[in-house]
């Protein structure tokens, strides 16, 4: 069943991917383990309510009563931040609800003629509800249902997204394998004529440790429903030297795939890093530094508390902070 799901959509999605889209935003993840692991992870095992936001199959009865707050620090003057709540519904399934506000800061507004209107915060926000139930003794599923408000000047739009997400996962092996179909649904308000395209997409992730190391490693493959993701090569920056396309077989393939690894000494600590080729290759300017494309994010427990922090640096002239709370409230 979900593979004739996946090859629905993938072919329904073929003309839907030439047409540009909004929500782009949907994409930015809410947890620092995923955001530090490459931006885009589905399999990765972690106790915490912030981590569901990319595969709601990874939500589970463990996380009762727990509540997440995150914050991002994002390009230029945005500032994202959000809350989350879970309860267990029963020993087999569990729900969340939460909240998510993107601001991007202040804007000088003008009308067609050119003439100065004010000022205005363009803003995004998600609502969300999450339902995830256990299949099997390895196997979890899950579905969440997201209402989108946008408002920009005088303009604003809604939209209705569902994302399903599976998970695999053996606590022996410690081997740990997702699929999520995200962002499927539309708008429901427009902004002016033009109806903007959600950003469906199709992911397939996988998670293992190896040895005695204390390492998991991740592998994420996603944009799954189109192959050619071509970029510009902006070159040194010289006047000489003209952009060209590149869309070779190598750079299509490794623009799909997010790399992250996870070192876990102890339950109540851990250090990742990721690596996303693709974040690289879109900032291909001469004044991308050596750290565009990668992540790195640092997790602590203190008494009742995970703490969080995620870093990035896209481009030279643009740093990215994010910070997680979370706690278990029945233990107060």
């Amino acid at each position: 069943m979900i593979l004739s799901l996946l090859t629905m959509i993938m072919s329904v999605n073929t003309n839907a991917q030439k047409s540009s889209n909004a929500y782009s935003f949907l994409d930015i993840p809410t947890s620092t383990l995923r955001y530090g692991l490459g931006g885009i992870n589905i399999s990765s095992i972690e106790d915490d309510i912030n981590s569901i936001d990319q595969n709601p199959g990874l939500l589970g009865a463990e996380i009762d009563m727990q509540i997440g707050i995150n914050y991002m620090r994002y390009i230029g003057d945005s500032n994202f931040a959000g809350v989350k709540f879970g309860r267990n519904a029963g020993q087999n399934s569990a729900w969340a609800a939460g909240i998510q506000y993107l601001g991007y800061g202040e804007f000088k507004g003008a009308d067609s003629n050119g003439t100065q209107t004010g000022n205005f915060s363009p803003k995004d926000m998600i609502f969300s509800g999450t339902y995830a139930r256990d299949i099997s003794g390895y196997w979890r599923g899950g579905i969440n249902l997201k209402f989108i408000y946008s408002s920009y000047d005088s303009y604003s739009a809604a939209a209705i997204a569902t994302d399903l997400g599976v998970n695999y996962f053996n606590p022996e092996s410690d081997l740990s394998f997702s699929a999520v179909v995200a962002n499927l649904g539309g708008q429901v308000k427009r902004f002016q004529d033009n109806y903007d395209r959600l950003p469906i997409d199709i992911r397939l992730g996988l998670s293992k440790s190896f040895g005695t190391l204390p390492i998991v490693w991740s592998i994420t493959a996603w944009n799954l429903t189109k192959w050619h993701l071509p970029y510009y090569d902006n070159g040194d920056g010289s006047e000489d030297d003209n952009p060209k396309v590149i869309d070779n077989f190598g750079s299509n393939l490794f623009r799909h795939l997010v790399f992250g690894a996870d070192i876990i000494p102890s339950d109540k600590f851990h250090l990742g890093i990721g690596y996303n080729y693709k974040t690289r290759t879109d900032m291909s300017t001469y004044k991308r530094n050596f750290l565009s494309g990668f992540s790195t994010c640092l997790g602590l427990t203190i008494k009742n508390f995970a703490i969080g922090v995620a870093l990035a640096q896209p481009h030279s002239g643009a740093t990215t902070l994010m910070l997680n709370l979370s706690t278990n409230l029945y233990e107060f």
